[in-house]
Order: structure tokens, then C-alpha cells, then sequence
């Protein structure tokens, strides 16, 4: 029997099946060991055993990476977490993490092991954005075992997650909203069209917004909630931060529109009587029925419009790239546009639409040039 020292006393032993145990004693008694199948891996199994006792580690649980993950959304996650981004977390977890990884030792989790995953999803056919949200799911977890004790450091952080291109923004033109605009005239979601393409709001927000959020004579609207489908079912949820609350003026021909929208959703309530179930819901864009619109329907019903109008193809948030490009081609500052779309900082709105301030910049000094040397 050979001896180590570290927190407490170290020894590796035989038995008599023929494996060899790594133990190490702590005060009161306490005692951990490890298996090994010769020496020499019991003197490895031991070094890690005072290795984690140095590190405040050793009686800390060491659970499967499936364990610590199940427990951290069970009792930290749903503390600091959206309900929809819980709802997603789960499942990354349930149908990615732990299939793949949920067998690994918490503490012998490696970065190696998390990169040669990430490379897994990717060629499985999972878009490097989708591999990068699970990178962020696991740092923001193991970030959780390193405060509780579990490990001594978050590995994840050691991971250079998958580099997403960023998306060519092409919204549509003055001209072709324009045309898309007279196009839906008397369509059922025209004010929603409107509103999303004249105030940028996010289609959860828009979806989202109740006729108590809306005054028609003070012409503004109040984004308070985010319409999101999570769990079977339809939520009214905080929005993402604090930044996108905000009150939002109407121009005079986007609150005509709504005050039609109005008379026609009150058309439709008397129409179906007993089966309205808008009074539960009181949101401005609903269903025949009152009923929360699927944001996927709604996107579906966009984008067959465009189709047979001949226009690009667009995603239902390019209505909110077309409003701020829109507002930054006008001229309008670039921090009045943050607050309308209820960015979180003024460098989020100068990133996603840098593609539009060199054309700004470049008819700002044309106007100098006009003004300082008449030409």
C-alpha cells in the first residue's frame, strides 16, 4: 500500500478480485474512493481524487451529465429563464444533450467532448445557428455547476462555438410596400400588415398587442406583451427585455386603419355570438373566432401574397427590416429608431442596419457640400 497527501490521506489498495481502489480520508470520517483496473490507473484515480479535494471538489456530487442537466432546469433554469425559452431548453436537452452526451461523468466532461459534438449536429444536418444555441445552452448550464460547487470550471467557456454568417438583410423597397400595401386593401390582416411594416414590431409583439394597449385618439401604441405558443398553448408573455416595452406614436393613416380594423372585428364578434372567445384574449389581431393568429399561418398568408404580387420572398421580421430602413433613409436619428423597435442598445440597431449609414453618411455630405460650397 503506498500513501499520498492532499486535503486528507491518500492510499491505493488491491482487493482481492484483483482491481485496485484510489481512496482518500477527509475530516469526521468522510472517505472517497474510485475503481481502477491496475496501478497505475489508481495512482492517476487518486490524483484527481486530492486534485478535487484542493479545488473544494471532493464531496461535491459528481452526477451524469443527464442528471445535472435535468436537475439545473428543474430547480435553477425556470428562476432566470422566458417560459418559451424553457420550453426550448428542454427540448434541446431531452432530444440533443442527453442522447449524445447525458452518459459522460459531470467532472469528466472535456472540451473536446462538447466540440466534437457541435461537429456532430452540424454534419447531422443542423444549421451552425441551431448548433450555436445548443453551445449556449450548455455554458449557461455548466455555468450553473461551477456556482453550485460541481466543478471547478465551466468547460463550455473553452469552446469556440460555430461562427454564424450574418443574413443579407433585403427588405422590401418604398416602392414594392407600396404596392403591397394597396394590394391587401380589405384583406382581414391589412391593419397587421401595416402595423408591423410602418412601426417595425417583432410579429410576437404584434400578435401580442391587445386593444387596451392601443389609443386611437392620442394616435400611440403600447407593446406590453409577446404572443407566444409554447407547452399546447397560447401566452401573453413579458417581452424579451425591459428596452422593448415602449409606446409607439401611429401615423394619422395607420390609426384609420385600425379604427376600420375595429369595425370589422366587431362585425365578426357579432356574426359568430356565443363563440367569440375574444373577450378572454382582447387582442387587436385574432382569428374569426377571437382566437390568438399562428404566427405561422400569418407568415404563410405573407409570403402567398408576395408571391402573387411578384415580389421577393420575405420572412414575416423583414417587415420589421423594411420600417427601420425606412426610418433610417428618412433621415430620422439613429437612437429615435432604437426606440422604436425596442432595441436593447444603440449598437444592437448600428450593426443589424450598418448595410444602410454609408448611403446615409454619403447624402449627409452631399447636403453639406450643398450647403458650404453651393454645389
Amino acid at each position: 500500500m503506498s500513501k499520498q497527501r492532499g486535503n486528507g490521506e491518500g492510499s491505493i489498495y488491491q482487493r482481492k478480485d484483483g482491481r485496485w481502489v484510489a481512496a482518500v480520508s477527509y475530516e469526521r470520517g468522510r472517505r472517497k474512493t474510485a475503481l481502477a483496473p491496475n496501478k497505475a490507473d489508481a495512482r492517476k484515480r487518486l490524483a484527481e481524487l486530492i486534485s478535487d479535494a484542493e479545488q473544494g471538489l471532493a464531496l461535491a456530487p459528481d452526477p451524469t451529465l443527464a442528471d445535472f442537466l435535468r436537475k439545473w432546469l428543474a430547480e435553477s433554469a425556470p428562476r432566470t429563464l422566458r417560459p418559451r425559452t424553457l420550453a426550448g431548453y428542454r427540448s434541446i436537452v431531452e432530444r440533443h444533450l442527453i442522447p449524445a452526451l447525458g452518459r459522460v461523468r459531470l467532472r469528466k466532461l472535456q472540451p473536446g467532448d462538447i466540440d466534437a459534438y457541435l461537429n456532430r449536429t452540424i454534419k447531422g444536418g443542423l444549421t451552425t445557428r441551431t448548433a450555436q444555441y445548443h453551445h449556449a445552452v450548455l455554458r449557461r448550464a455548466l455555468g450553473q455547476a461551477e456556482r453550485w460547487g460541481y466543478v471547478a470550471r465551466n468547460v463550455a467557456r473553452l469552446v469556440t462555438p460555430p461562427q454564424v454568417r450574418q443574413r443579407d438583410i433585403a427588405p422590401l423597397t418604398p416602392a414594392q410596400a407600396r404596392i403591397f400595401l394597396a394590394s391587401i386593401s380589405g384583406d382581414r390582416l391589412e391593419a397587421l400588415y401595416a402595423v408591423s411594416l410602418s412601426l417595425g414590431l417583432r410579429q410576437g409583439e404584434a400578435l401580442g398587442v391587445g386593444w387596451d394597449d392601443v389609443s386611437l385618439e392620442e394616435r400611440t401604441l403600447t407593446v406590453r406583451h409577446t404572443l407566444q405558443r409554447y407547452g399546447g398553448a397560447y401566452h401573453r408573455d413579458d417581452p424579451k427585455t425591459e428596452r422593448s416595452r415602449r409606446t409607439v406614436s401611429l401615423p394619422a393613416p395607420l390609426a384609420d386603419a385600425l379604427r376600420q380594423h375595429r369595425a370589422r372585428q366587431n362585425e365578426e364578434r357579432l356574426r359568430v355570438g356565443a363563440l367569440w372567445a375574444g373577450d378572454k384574449w382582447g387582442l387587436v389581431f385574432c382569428d374569426e373566432l377571437g382566437e390568438p393568429l399562428s404566427g405561422a399561418q400569418v407568415t404563410r398568408k405573407f409570403q402567398a401574397r408576395l408571391a402573387a404580387l411578384g415580389l421577393p420572398r420575405q420572412r414575416f421580421h423583414d417587415l420589421r427590416h423594411a420600417a427601420a430602413t425606412f426610418l433610417l433613409a428618412q433621415g430620422v436619428p439613429l437612437r429615435v429608431v432604437m426606440e422604436i423597435l425596442g432595441h436593447s442598445t444603440i449598437t444592437t440597431t448600428a450593426n443589424v442596419y450598418g448595410h444602410v449609414l454609408p448611403e446615409l453618411q454619403r447624402d449627409a455630405m452631399d447636403r453639406q457640400g450643398a450647403l458650404l460650397f453651393g454645389s
